[in-house]
């Protein structure tokens, strides 16, 4: 019964958190079991967790880095790295989100803020409308794959797994997946002919690979000067000063954007803080990005971000918590165990399991807002993976992966949506604008599903 009040309310256009809610509501009235209370005493609960507290803080930080002014610097930096390649301006696209999404965590805010500034060079460039929003849209899907992401931090709540190790598990598949887009932009290229879209320049290629190197060497010879003895701490800080100092002298132009994931992660994997703790760095370290070193954050537009965040933290948060009720209900009522039972008489073998657990979440992607798909799901499927030996870890990412290929999809794909109304194209031009970027992320979610080596090898060194 309550999966028949849930189907009445979204077939009726309810949304879905209400849906969510209103259903487990109706029913405990009907049967009469339990008291109504529960419902709000459960969607309290299901908020109340410390992981949690990174939603708020990694929006925050996106939000800044967006309003900062900070993804203008990834764009020349990736400019000057790849913009002189053939299709120049579509491989820029690609690494401009590998870089943003090191601090985004979310493929809406990709979208929305480096999209606009692609978009619009793109097609400056003489590129078509089509391409930009295609090869837009597909990179965007990098931007909770590669870490921080904020759909990690849900799944890692809902499925009691780290986060931490969540968030290690997204590099390398983040980075299979940029190298597949460049290889299909590489493809365009040649089959239209296009050229570089910058000329040339050794010098400022240069530059662009010294500051890469800046970025690769500075947390190894912080970690070689602690395992030689030098305190941890004062190490650290002198190591961040020298940073600043190095960026001042030298005018970097991404040095120290692209040290964010650096940050986190390194910060993450030492132990230093919590994911949810280096939520509250990101934000700090943007903070002092925008007001105290580029000085392009002003108070009035930090007073307009944090008000921006509040509004898409209460969204999420919301979603969580009337999922909190429903997946409760779902397992005290037996339909878990009824769904699992069903799967398993029908297959016990992995690979099966995760081709169909794959076309369940790729269908549902298109429907629902990958937080509201991911706490549904998850206590549904969960269960059937512990019971046929798949590592949480990995199905995370799977479930993840196939969530953000929704984004792209009508009727529900918000990144489609946001894409659309920022190229000015109508939503079935951007639709077929992206149909052909679906072969490299759906190649992607192949490898990523049945190569779990892939995803677990970073884990597994440091969790």
């Amino acid at each position: 019964m309550l999966k028949i009040f849930f189907l009445i309310f979204m077939g009726a256009g309810i949304p879905v958190a209400v849906a969510m809610a209103g259903a487990s509501l109706v029913y405990i009235l009907f049967s009469g079991n339990l008291p109504p209370f529960v419902v709000i005493h459960r969607m309290v609960s299901g908020i109340d967790s410390f992981p949690l507290l990174a939603v708020p803080f990694f929006i925050l930080a996106g939000n800044l880095m967006n309003n900062a002014g900070i993804t203008t610097r990834i764009y020349n930096f990736a400019l000057a790295l790849v913009g002189w390649l053939k299709g120049g301006l579509g491989h820029v696209n690609v690494l401009g989100s590998v870089i943003f999404a090191g601090m985004s965590g979310t493929a809406i805010a990709d979208a929305a803020g480096l999209g606009t500034i692609e978009i619009k060079a793109m097609e400056e460039h003489g590129y078509s409308p089509e391409f930009a929003v295609g090869v837009t849209a597909a990179s965007a899907t990098l931007g909770p794959i590669i870490p921080p992401s904020l759909p990690f931090v849900i799944y890692g709540m809902m499925a009691n797994v780290s986060i931490g190790a969540l968030f290690l598990a997204g590099l390398l598949p983040g980075l299979l997946m940029a190298v597949l887009m460049m290889l299909t932009v590489t493809y365009f290229a040649y089959k239209n002919k296009w050229g570089g879209d910058i000329k040339f320049s050794g010098s400022r290629l240069a530059k662009a690979l010294a500051e890469l190197g800046v970025v690769a060497a500075w947390p190894l010879v912080l970690w070689g000067l602690i395992n030689m003895g030098a305190p941890p701490q004062l190490t650290v800080i002198s190591g961040l000063v020298g940073l600043f100092v190095l960026d001042k002298l030298f005018k970097f132009e991404a040095v120290l954007p692209i040290m964010t994931p650096v940050l986190l992660i390194g910060g993450m994997t030492t132990g230093l803080f919590t994911p949810t703790e280096g939520a509250i760095a990101a934000c700090v370290w943007a903070m002092v990005l925008g007001f105290a070193w580029y000085r392009t954050l002003k108070f009035k537009m930090f007073v307009k971000v944090c008000l921006d965040t509040v509004e898409t933290t209460s969204t999420v948060l919301f979603i969580v918590a009337a999922a909190s009720i429903f997946g409760w209900m779902l397992t005290a009522t037996g339909v878990t165990a009824d769904i699992a039972k069903w799967v398993l008489g029908f297959t016990q073998e992995a690979w099966v399991f995760l081709l169909l657990a794959n076309l369940l979440m790729l269908f549902v992607g298109c429907f629902l807002e990958p937080t509201a798909a991911i706490t549904i799901l998850v206590p549904i499927l969960l269960p059937i993976t512990q019971q046929l030996g798949i590592d949480p870890v990995h199905f995370g990412l799977v479930m993840v992966l196939n969530l953000m290929i929704g984004l792209l999809h009508p009727p529900m794909g918000m990144v489609l949506f946001v894409l659309a109304r920022v190229a000015k194209l109508s939503v079935e031009r951007t639709t077929m604008a992206i149909l052909p970027w679906l072969v490299p992320l759906l190649l992607s979610l192949v490898i990523i599903t049945y190569c779990p080596k892939l995803v677990l090898w970073l884990p597994k060194m440091f969790y």
